[in-house]
């Protein structure tokens, strides 16, 4: 049977959590990529050893070539320099910008076919880089952020109601931050619509805690941040794309005209498959979640008109 052939780049915490569950999905023959020397070939064999004992036998690999991840059909970008302390904003949107370009000219060298899955922060910017400088078209290019934002919310909903968090859905649009938007009309327990479910003050303490969901797990961790949910959110996609499952998620996807919004990447719902990025869904949003999804859209524009900028200094 072929397997697809995943290039993970970046083999920090959430790449390398990501790759050991891929691995165990067996959704592929796997090639971890790191720049730290040895970092990648460490994890990759430790991965591949847990084969015999997590049940799974896929090839895993680790290299700091990017010639070695020729012929992927999947691209997942995780690399990228968190935020240190005294570093603004500003300068940390240079330095992964410069991080994530140098990747997307590899990719576009190596994998010229492949599917791209970035997850690098600031997500928004990092996928309209990734687009512009590999050249690919916009289908092939998509962002996680909103599958994890929608885990989150489920979450928090199942704790609150003491029920499983399998029958919550949850749909999170927007960018990835505290201008994300918890669509509540999208939020469902056994398909009862949670407005039904849980009064509008629990609910509002609920979306809250969904925008700075990323944020609470730093605090708690204080020298790092999430990486198992981004992990398995990672997954997900990876496996909707190989294994053509069409399933309706929120991604970071490239608008033309959808939502009265054009030429930007942002989080919607969309099908996702083995087309990538088959179709954009729209949904209906109250006049209050229109409002919020345009204020996170003209923050994306903003961003993103910094990381061109940056690209060109």
């Amino acid at each position: 049977m072929h397997l697809p052939k995943i290039a993970m780049i970046g083999a920090g915490q959430v790449g390398s959590t990501a790759a050991h569950l891929i691995a165990k999905k067996e959704l592929g023959n796997l090639v971890l990529l790191d720049v730290d020397a040895g970092m990648a070939q460490g994890k990759a064999l430790d991965i591949a050893e847990a084969g015999p004992v997590d049940g799974f036998d896929v090839a895993v690999t680790g290299t700091d070539n990017y010639a070695e991840i020729a012929g992927s059909e999947v691209v997942v970008i995780t690399a990228g320099m968190a935020r240190k302390p005294g570093m603004d904003r500003a300068e940390l949107l240079r330095k992964n910008v410069e991080i994530v370009a140098g990747i997307a000219r590899e990719v576009a060298r190596h994998a010229p076919e492949a599917y791209v899955i970035v997850v690098t922060n600031p997500l928004d910017a990092m996928v309209c880089t990734v687009k512009e400088v590999t050249g690919f078209p916009a289908h092939r290019v998509m962002g996680m952020a909103g599958v994890l934002d929608s885990a989150r919310m489920r979450r928090f909903i199942a704790e609150e109601l003491g029920v499983s968090g399998k029958d919550v859905t949850a749909m999170v649009l927007g960018s990835h931050g505290d201008r994300m938007v918890p669509v509540r009309g999208s939020s469902t327990v056994g398909g009862i619509p949670i407005t039904e479910l849980l009064p509008a003050d629990r609910l509002d303490a609920i979306v809250e805690r969904t925008r700075h969901g990323g944020g609470e797990v730093v605090e708690l961790l204080k020298t790092g941040s999430a990486y198992y949910a981004p992990g398995a959110s990672i997954t997900e996609m990876v496996e909707s794309i190989v294994r053509d499952q069409r399933r309706i998620r929120p991604v970071a996807a490239h608008l033309q005209g959808e939502y009265g919004v054009s030429d930007l990447y942002i989080g919607v719902p969309a099908i996702i498959g083995a087309g990538g990025v088959e179709r954009v869904v729209e949904i209906r949003l109250t006049q209050a979640e229109r409002e919020q999804f345009d204020a996170s859209v003209e923050a994306v524009r903003n961003l993103i008109a910094e990381a061109r900028a940056a690209r060109q200094s």
